[in-house]
């Protein structure tokens, strides 16, 4: 049978080792100022880009891997109770395993519909649906997430609630709202369509 032969340097570029990833809140404080605080207030307490696609724009974009388009990869990393709040991906499905730990994952407008993820569960919601994640075990919980925008996007756009931009402008001020919509977070009312 005959296959493709990479070298030893060309799979190195397609490896990723959790000690040398760096959390996207570290990351876009260094690019472009964003408080790692007011990033923690929008995601997990830690997460950390594995895969994106060749010239993808958004915060996952410093991923060390460089995969097909429509696929991006992280790994949320969440201390007990630790949780994003209530988000919608506008146009990507986003998918989760759970690696370790033990994840509430709630939906709706109010989060009023949930499921518990155990480890090795996996659960893929889709499009536009306000959806949150939670940590509620007692030890640090890890989730595989798999983001699929649609063909052609260069960009995830997160919609969380208007009052959330308020909270940030207040601690964090304006600009920094205006640096975290530049990489996908909109603090607008609604889903763009």
């Amino acid at each position: 049978m005959k296959t493709v032969n990479i070298s030893p340097e060309e799979m190195s570029q397609r490896t990723a080792r959790f000690s040398e990833l760096k959390p996207y809140k570290q990351t876009q404080n260094d690019a472009v100022g964003i408080p790692p605080g007011a990033m923690e207030m929008v995601s997990a307490k830690c997460v950390y880009p594995v895969m994106s696609p060749e010239g993808w724009a958004g915060r996952n974009s410093i991923a060390p891997v460089k995969g097909a388009p429509g696929i991006t990869i992280s790994l949320a990393e969440s201390p007990p109770g630790d949780n994003p709040g209530l988000h919608a991906h506008e146009k990507a499905v986003e998918n989760f395993f759970c690696v370790r730990g033990r994840f509430e994952i709630t939906w709706g407008d109010d989060g009023e519909n949930s499921i518990i993820l155990e480890p090795l569960d996996f659960v893929s919601v889709p499009p536009g649906v306000s959806r949150n994640f939670k940590n509620i075990s007692d030890e640090m919980g890890y989730l595989f997430v798999v983001i699929q925008p649609p063909e052609g996007d260069e960009f995830d756009k997160v919609a969380f609630s208007p009052s959330l931009g308020e909270d940030i402008a207040k601690q964090f001020g304006a600009a920094t709202v205006a640096q975290m919509n530049g990489i996908g977070f909109n603090f607008d009312a609604g889903i763009d369509n």
